[in-house]
């Protein structure tokens, strides 16, 4: 149990021993850590109960908590009232012990859900763009954390191999075989010509699709075929009959409709044309269809931002098929615009056309592409600079990190001392906010598992970052005093150890030296 649930614990059983009955309450960390590490605001909630103003409220129970505070660990832990609101301040010695703990950074709070982690699915129609990168990145750090926190999570890529864009590409390349224009919509990119000697070059395509995934170190658990697994098998045909089964259809002449107004979609959806064609959202009924018939319970979708429209319609399909035993949840990835000291990049320097993945992740490597696309909510437009990322110097903030976790690196080999806790050492400002904010680390962890939100890491490695870097300006660590010394060195070889998990976790390297 974490330090936030040990506190939230502890809470709970003063309020049943008081019978007091409060919902949706919890224990926060404050903004302004002046007062504490952590706070609740329990007292507001119960202004109206006890008829009584807040601020007097949480001075009666400041003095009665610390008393239900019964593990040694937690001796000397602060409980102050201010403004209303109760503040706990954490114990030196429990912060030394917890990040000491075998098992620190992990919890218990992993669902029991089976989760479907579907991601990238870009279509087998040429290589992938930076927009996939940034798809790639999430999904595979949320699958690394997800994994380090304890739960069964699976991860898909779903290969859209069926359909009119593949036609096209099959067209182009055989209209540049025989010399004659392209077709509508055809595919005129560099790459097509590549293509044309190629037994399979749909296959072609997936193999090099991989290969740039993999060496941005995303692997997937399973390719799922459209065309193998949907549309050469009955289970388009069997997901609409499930559906028909239960009432959720209807027909407008040769027009077949999903009902999904009934399940909070602003319209109802056409799953077969008047033509008799199958719509995407067939096939994509019959896809999460079948990942329910798998024995998924949790489905984590990851789109690009043109899929918006499908937000409602598909969770309305899984629920008339599946009920509430099967949850939808859609991440949308928004664009991402490559820039040059300021100036957007449209195309590459060598093909004169879009710049691939595989382009960035040769001009400015792994640990860098990765950092960049993972430093902000998926839902934001990502500026990326280029030239940032390859700069060795503390304004790009993947050399910012790593760069702390080198110069840790090498202070531990240079010190002769060895790193030693001593709680008896009265700390320095600097060195108390680097002690709280690695404590941190597990609430961080915790919260992008449950969320999807790995972009908090990152944010989460540069504060750590800061916060030593601030620290090691302040505080010498080879001191004449040796406790103190090793009490320093244990600090930072603590700082050393987090940083190095945290980017093994965005699946980025930790240098020993740099």
């Amino acid at each position: 149990m974490g330090i936030k649930d040990s506190i939230k614990a502890v809470v709970t059983t003063y309020l049943k021993d008081k019978d007091i009955s409060i919902d949706r309450w919890d224990i926060e960390i404050p903004k302004d850590k002046t007062n504490g590490d952590y706070a609740t605001n329990i007292s507001f909630m119960l202004a109206k109960e006890f008829r009584k103003a807040p601020p007097l409220i949480a001075e009666d129970i400041a003095k009665e908590l610390p008393s239900y505070f019964k593990d040694e660990s937690w001796l000397g832990i602060e409980i102050t009232p201010c403004r209303g609101f109760i503040n706990f301040r954490l114990p030196v010695a429990l912060c030394y012990a917890t990040l000491q703990e075998k098992n620190f950074g992990k919890n218990s709070t992993s669902s029991k859900d089976k989760i479907l982690l579907e991601y990238v699915s870009a279509n087998p129609t040429g290589p992938l763009h930076i927009g996939h990168g940034r798809w790639a990145v999430l999904g595979d750090c949320i699958k690394r954390i997800m994994d380090w926190c304890g739960y069964d999570v699976s991860t898909e890529f779903y290969v859209n191999d069926a359909g009119s864009q593949i036609g096209n590409l099959l067209n182009s390349i055989s209209a540049i075989k025989q010399g004659d224009p392209l077709p509508e919509n055809g595919y005129a990119g560099a790459y097509v010509a590549d293509l044309v000697d190629l037994e399979d070059p749909v296959e072609a395509i997936k193999d090099q699709q991989k290969a740039v995934l993999s060496s941005l170190g995303v692997a997937f658990d399973k390719w799922f075929s459209e065309q193998d697994n949907l549309h050469d098998t009955n289970k388009i045909a069997d997901a609409l009959d499930s559906l028909d089964t239960k009432g959720h259809l209807y027909k407008e002449g040769p027009t077949l409709f999903f009902k999904s107004t009934e399940f909070g979609d602003d319209k109802d959806r056409v799953l077969i044309k008047e033509n008799g064609d199958k719509t995407y959202f067939a096939a994509d009924v019959a896809y999460h269809y079948d990942k329910a018939n798998r024995g998924y319970s949790r489905l984590i979708n990851i789109w690009g931002a043109d899929h918006h429209g499908y937000i409602k319609r598909v969770p309305a399909a899984v629920h008339a098929l599946c009920g509430e035993g099967v949850s939808v949840e859609i991440l949308l990835g928004q664009l991402v615009t490559l820039f040059r000291d300021g100036e957007e990049v449209r195309m590459s320097k060598r093909t004169g056309e879009m710049i691939t993945l595989e382009e960035v992740i040769k001009e400015i490597g792994v640990d860098a592409t990765r950092f960049f696309l993972i430093m902000k909510s998926a839902d934001i437009h990502l500026d990326f600079d280029m030239e940032l990322a390859k700069k060795k110097s503390n304004d790009n903030p993947v050399y910012y990190v790593q760069y702390a976790h080198a110069r840790i690196n090498s202070i531990l080999k240079k010190s002769q001392f060895k790193p030693k806790f001593h709680d008896h050492i009265k700390l320095e400002k600097n060195e108390e906010s680097l002690l709280k904010l690695m404590v941190m680390f597990e609430k961080e962890v915790t919260h992008v598992a449950q969320k999807c939100e790995p972009y908090r890491l990152a944010h989460y490695l540069l504060d750590l970052s800061n916060s030593f870097h601030s620290f090691y300006h302040s505080c010498r660590v080879n001191v004449e005093d040796q406790n103190v010394s090793e009490n320093r060195l244990a600090l930072i070889s603590s700082v050393k150890d987090v940083i190095a998990l945290g980017l093994s976790l965005l699946g980025i390297n930790a240098p020993d030296s740099m």
